[in-house]
């Protein structure tokens, strides 16, 4: 089983109401109306391992109110197992999304759930067989909770587990970001598998170099491979034996980003494993023509969720479609 251990919660978008394509408002004013979406970068990630055929886990806080039911659809209909079945009073978290002129998504956070994490729950609700733990990008934000997930990292560990980080680096939500960089690097540690953004490296170190930077993580004690994504110039990988890159897959109908990211993290760790490659000691052999491919798998996944509006993930079947197999 593959686990996913991280933050779930509400994405707030707002958008204009158009029904039947006309205009809704008085005096001619559109009306901005709050759509609720189920969302969070591991919980997305857990959904995409799902649905392109990996049995799944996810481990986090759900809360007992009314979208916490609305979490568990999705969860559900993907196939992916909620690891801790007793459901929390905290409200669920909520992010607040705008976009960019390139229609890049941005967020606004207001977090409550998702942070209820017990390090004996969730060490006890880790399987037995465990290919994968992939720690989610809240873990290591406030110091209380970084240590719940780092203990609960080291028990899957033990399980024999390889561990992949995608941190999405969010500023705004660290009080101490000099504090938040040293958890972070406590988790970058622990990782065989690091996926960051251009813009994560960028907030983490602007006068760094994204050659630089992936230096420094594949000198980390147990980091075999680094995907960097680029948005629309696509996405690089780096392992000691080589290094590729790769366009983004456009799809004939743009959405949005949400959950680009996620959708191509799960494309790469699929990818690996069904070559039996994920796993210490073969990912740090990997040359420039297998990156190549496993980027391309990524590019395809991530772009056929990019289709859509919100993070809905493809199939394995829609996958292969695209790729012709």
């Amino acid at each position: 089983m593959f686990v996913v251990g991280g933050e779930s919660l509400i994405d707030l978008k707002a958008e204009v109401a158009l029904p039947d394509g006309a205009l809704i408002g008085r005096d001619g004013e559109n009306q901005i109306v709050m759509t609720a979406h189920p969302g969070g970068s591991p919980y997305n990630c857990a959904i995409a391992l799902a649905k392109l055929g990996n049995p799944t886990g996810f481990l986090c806080p759900i809360s007992a109110d009314a979208f916490g039911d609305y979490l568990l659809g999705p969860l559900g209909e993907a196939g992916v197992k909620p690891l801790l079945s007793e459901r929390v009073k905290d409200y669920t978290t909520l992010a607040v999304i705008n976009f960019d002129a390139n229609r890049n998504a941005r967020y606004g956070f207001y977090r409550s759930a998702d942070g209820a994490i017990e390090a004996e729950k969730g060490i006890a609700a880790l399987p037995e067989q465990l290919d994968l733990y992939q720690i989610g990008g809240f873990c290591p934000i406030k110091p209380d909770e970084a240590a719940i997930w780092l203990d609960i990292v080291k028990a899957a560990i033990a399980k024999g587990a390889t561990i992949s980080i995608d941190p999405n680096v969010r500023p705004s939500l660290v009080d101490d970001f000099a504090g938040y960089k040293a958890r972070l690097a406590t988790f970058l540690d622990l990782a065989h598998v690091v996926k960051v953004s251009e813009e994560d490296l960028d907030a983490l170190d602007s006068t760094r170099s994204i050659e630089q930077h992936v230096a420094d993580l594949l000198a980390r004690p147990n980091c075999q491979l680094v995907v960097v994504t680029l948005g629309e110039k696509g996405s690089r990988a780096f392992t000691k034996a080589g290094k590729a890159q790769a366009a983004i897959y456009a799809p004939p109908v743009f959405g949005d980003t949400v959950g680009a990211g996620d959708s191509l993290m799960a494309g790469i760790l699929s990818w690996l494993h069904e070559r039996g490659l994920l796993k210490p000691g073969k990912l740090d052999g990997l040359g420039d023509g297998a990156l190549s491919d496993m980027l391309r798998f990524g590019a395809v996944v991530a772009g056929i969720n990019c289709g859509r509006k919100g993070c809905k993930p493809p199939t394995r079947a829609e996958v292969d479609a695209v790729l012709g197999k």
